[in-house]
């Protein structure tokens, strides 16, 4: 499948569920608002309870890589110059494969004069039920969400420019927030035992070679060489997780081919197993003893050296 087609097919498939409705199923966000985030440049941590709440929210999620998100940038500006007084605007850094530098260049580029901030763990962006990016969320002062999408276009501007008019919309209905009980179950498999479980993306040897190339060429060796990495241990309990970002079963599927794995793998549902243990960078091996990090590797150059380190 040409590789623009991978992927736009999980994008289009995310938009179809974006937009809004009024449900007696709606609910709150019960955590979002103390989520640890930190605050670009300083590093400074920052939550969203810290925000003005007679505002509405808008939050977008992206990342400096996401061609996308460029892309939407200059209108993102726009809105914030145009509303920056009657909502809150949290521009989001996903913080995956992400550094500083290039934060920085996108900020001059495109002459962002909003706060910026970074998910460091991944939790707001699991709270949000984040499936890519880039990704607005409008929520109103009560902490629902209203709406919610991929685009930047005349739909999102209707909504801003209602909300920033006092006008009270209907909630979206909440369906992609995970409950604490679906969250460990997800875990629980990796709770007892050792484990040797590898992270990566579908997408990252391939959606990255422009942006950056070096990462691109790290997930590409490092997945062409799991199978034999795995085959010099093999008395150990090897995983896999593929980031659950623009991915879905035939973008795995695909991924499986291409690689020929024999190392089993799983799309990390919601991001529960990224934001758990904490991944920011891909593609990543960590060593689990009774679902705790004991071991984080990232350079995969010398198998035998890894050999050593991992027995």
């Amino acid at each position: 499948m040409p590789k623009l087609v991978r992927f736009m097919l999980p994008l289009l498939v995310c938009l179809a569920f974006s937009g809004w409705a009024q449900s007696p199923d709606s609910k709150m966000l019960p955590d979002y608002k103390t989520v640890q985030l930190q605050q670009f440049q300083t590093l400074q941590p920052f939550s969203l309870n810290k925000l003005d709440q007679n505002k509405p929210t808008y939050i977008k999620f992206w990342a400096s890589w996401c061609q996308p998100c460029m892309e939407q940038m200059p209108h993102f500006e726009k809105l914030y110059q145009d509303y920056g007084d009657k909502l809150n605007f949290v521009a989001v850094n996903i913080n995956i494969n992400e550094k500083r530098q290039e934060i920085s260049k996108v900020q001059q580029r495109f002459g962002l004069t909003m706060p910026i901030y970074l998910d460091q763990q991944g939790q707001l962006a699991l709270a949000m039920g984040l499936v890519g990016t880039p990704y607005s969320v409008l929520l109103n002062p009560k902490g629902e969400k209203l709406y919610s999408s991929h685009e930047s276009d005349s739909v999102l501007d209707g909504f801003i420019s209602r909300l920033a008019l006092g006008q009270q919309l209907p909630a979206e209905m909440a369906t992609s927030e995970l409950s604490d009980a679906a969250q460990q179950k997800l875990l629980a498999k990796y709770q007892t035992g050792e484990q040797l479980v590898f992270f990566t993306a579908t997408w990252c040897d391939w959606y990255l070679a422009e942006s950056r190339p070096e990462m691109a060429k790290q997930c590409k060796d490092a997945q062409a060489g799991l199978n034999q990495l795995a085959a010099l241990l093999p008395q150990k309990n090897w995983s896999g997780v593929v980031n659950h970002l623009w991915t879905d079963d035939k973008a795995l599927a695909e991924f499986n081919a291409l690689y020929q794995m024999k190392v089993p793998f799983q799309i990390d549902s919601y991001g529960v197993l990224f934001q758990h243990f904490n991944v920011r960078t891909i593609p990543v091996l960590l060593k689990l003893k009774d679902g705790k990090k004991v071991a984080e590797i990232s350079d995969f150059s010398n198998p035998q050296q890894l050999v050593k380190q991992l027995q």
